[in-house]
């Protein structure tokens, strides 16, 4: 991939090329009123250390806010047809979701009574959300222990594990090949307008000065700091989040669910033969975006305790590989950060997915080309995302966050 833009100015200038970026990219060349020339610029070719290569990559309908649910259902409906969505491209394989679902344990009644208001707002959205009692849980997957638990939400349809990897690859191939350029460099300032009220220009590492119509901050948990090249802030910060993969001495005769457990662990299914287990660590700061450290308290003291507790068959298991990602992590919400700055009328932001960011990308790339070409949604409407919320202080709750 070069270095150098064939071009000193483009219509829109995307910082960041990882999926949300390149998300953005490829529906832009699908909006038939937008002609225009699209300059991708990221500073990771490998894509190695970037949010989309650490995600586990996975898919659920069971939030609170429907808007969060119909995001989820345009992605499952998006990547089961993706072949035919790529323009029936052979190469391009075809995706299914594993259907083993979520599920969410509640141990006190206060959070048995958020299950069941997010199942109705599920259910009413389309979703095919079940509650669940001990019993029932305990009839259909026998291998939990389940001491203190009160209640569970489960949904199986268009919820469980895909191939986000993927659909990454294909958003970037199908794009390059519809005409956008991908160059290797890191944007290292913006300047703005006399009045302040757009980015006229970014400015490369390698000295380019790159004239722009649109610039889209795509840089994940870099976010905040490509707002500020602006003069702008966002409330997104990289907090780590660790993950296992383990095999199981005894494994279970059946598929396991992506299981929230109360003490804040996750374990699920993660091929024929093992299991992914996701945690936080001890504390939940912000972290340099370059850290990728493990540490192994967390996997001693917490995740295995915890996993060995709810399903005593884990008390023997072996660690295969581990790996520690970075949430962009919107201090604010946990929601996404979404469109154009109220005040820097070109600038937009697509951050701030707190770990919701590769099911989450079809749509928000959708909905971001067609702001950009039309200055309105065609399809959801993304307005609840807008940046204003920011300024206001005014959170778009989510009850649903792991």
């Amino acid at each position: 991939m070069t270095q150098t833009p064939s071009r000193n100015s483009y219509d829109v200038v995307i910082v960041g090329g990882a999926i949300m970026g390149s998300s953005v990219a490829w529906f832009l060349t699908e909006e038939a009123g937008f002609d225009g020339r699209i300059l991708v610029v990221e500073r990771d070719t490998s894509y190695q250390a970037c949010s989309t290569a650490h995600t586990n990559s996975c898919i659920r309908q069971q939030f609170s806010d429907p808007l969060n649910v119909r995001i989820s259902q345009f992605t499952a409906e998006f990547i089961k047809n993706l072949r035919e969505r790529m323009g029936r491209d052979e190469r391009v394989p075809n995706l299914s979701i594993q259907n083993y679902g979520y599920l969410y344990l509640a141990d006190n009644e206060a959070f048995a009574e958020t299950l069941r208001a997010n199942r109705d707002v599920q259910v009413v959205t389309g979703a095919e959300t079940r509650l669940l009692t001990p019993d029932e849980i305990a009839a259909e997957y026998p291998f939990y222990d389940l001491d203190g638990i009160v209640m569970g939400s489960i949904n199986t349809k268009d919820e469980g594990y895909w191939d986000g990897g993927t659909l990454f690859e294909w958003f970037r191939r199908s794009a390059r090949s519809r005409g956008v350029e991908y160059v290797a460099n890191e944007v290292v300032a913006m300047t703005r307008s006399a009045d302040g009220t757009r980015v006229d220009s970014v400015t490369l590492a390698s000295g380019e000065v790159i004239s722009c119509g649109t610039v889209v901050n795509a840089t994940g948990p870099r976010a905040a700091r490509t707002a500020a090249m602006a003069g702008l802030s966002i409330p997104v910060e990289p907090r780590k989040r660790f993950t296992w993969i383990f095999t199981a001495e005894r494994p279970l005769d059946r598929e396991l669910p992506l299981t929230i457990d109360p003490s804040g662990v996750h374990v699920r299914q993660d091929g024929p033969a093992s299991y992914l287990a996701g945690s936080k660590g001890f504390t939940d700061p912000a972290v340099d975006p370059d850290d990728f450290s493990m540490d192994p308290n967390i996997w001693q003291e917490v995740v295995w305790p915890a996993i060995a507790t709810r399903i005593p068959q884990f008390e023997a298991i072996r660690v295969v590989t581990e790996w520690a990602g970075h949430y962009a992590y919107n201090t604010l919400d946990q929601n996404a950060v979404l469109g154009p700055h109220p005040e820097v009328e070109n600038f937009m932001f697509i951050n701030g997915f707190s770990g919701h960011g590769l099911q989450q990308s079809p749509a928000m790339g959708r909905g971001l080309a067609e702001w950009i070409t039309h200055g309105s949604y065609r399809s959801l409407d993304m307005t609840p995302f807008h940046y204003d919320r920011i300024a206001r202080n005014a959170p778009m709750l989510e009850k649903a966050v792991i």
